[in-house]
């Protein structure tokens, strides 16, 4: 299987809901036990730096009560826990979140697994904040380390890694390309960005475009890939590198990507 992709989350405040999702390496099957086993949380759930969950107890039924217990880092206990709304292994589960720090207030998170070639996707939706805007905020957050956490544990457990994010700099043939394109080179430029367009719904691409440098404008992309040569790889195909004009791109790891 393919390496994981790393989270991502977003908070519409405006409607109280938080979306999350990740892509892991791992069958469906494996996910849901990690997300749901009562011995399986307290390995994945928390950071040294951050907090810890120390106990998890599960009745995973409709109806069947969920707790865990933890500490931070600072050394003060927490606990988080509610109520199964629906269990169907290993697609769907839904269960309500009441937490002391978010005022005892019941929402809803629902985890969604769907079995895709590189492993599952993990579609998280967290429900029911209202007019709490910041707890969304924070709790929006909070699910995309949560899920990074998941996706690491599941990947070194599987042997396999998570992608990593690379930043790359096509360099033009001249400092003035982006004024002075010859009709070939319109062509050749369109023919770079359908090829980018294609990686970016496949999911290797981020994002990509031009930067108006003083010095000449160059091109930007980052990228998604198991390690330099994968993003190399990628970049190799690129119609521009291809034509032999003189394009080049370099290609540095970000040491870390919010995303």
């Amino acid at each position: 299987m393919a390496s994981n992709d790393r989270p991502r989350a977003i908070a519409d405040v405006s409607a109280g809901t938080i979306l999350a999702t990740v892509t892991i390496a791992v069958p469906p099957e494996r996910v849901f036990r990690a997300i749901t086993a009562e011995d399986q949380i307290p390995l994945w759930w928390g950071a040294d730096n951050m907090y810890r969950t120390t106990k998890h107890t599960a009745d995973v039924r409709p109806g069947g009560a969920w707790r865990s217990e933890g500490k931070g880092a600072d050394g003060r206990e927490f606990h988080v826990g509610g109520e199964y709304l629906e269990v169907e292994p290993p697609r769907r589960l839904v269960m309500t979140w009441k937490a002391p720090w978010d005022g005892d207030q019941v929402t809803t998170v629902t985890y969604t697994l769907e079995a895709v070639d590189n492993g599952t996707r993990l579609t998280l939706r967290h429900d029911g904040f209202g007019s709490r805007h910041d707890s969304c905020r924070d709790h929006c957050s909070g699910w995309e380390r949560v899920l990074g956490w998941l996706g690491d544990f599941l990947a070194a457990e599987a042997g396999t890694k998570p992608a990593a994010v690379f930043h790359c700099r096509l360099i033009p043939p001249r400092p003035d390309f982006a004024f002075t394109l010859t009709d070939a080179e319109k062509t050749l430029m369109k023919s770079h960005s359908d090829y980018l367009r294609g990686k970016l719904a496949e999911g290797s691409v981020i994002l990509f475009g031009p930067v108006a440098d003083p010095a000449g404008p160059w091109g930007l992309g980052i990228v998604r890939a198991e390690d330099e040569a994968g993003a190399r790889a990628l970049t190799d195909g690129d119609p521009t590198v291809r034509s032999g004009l003189g394009f080049r791109y370099e290609i540095l790891p970000m040491m870390s990507a919010v995303m």
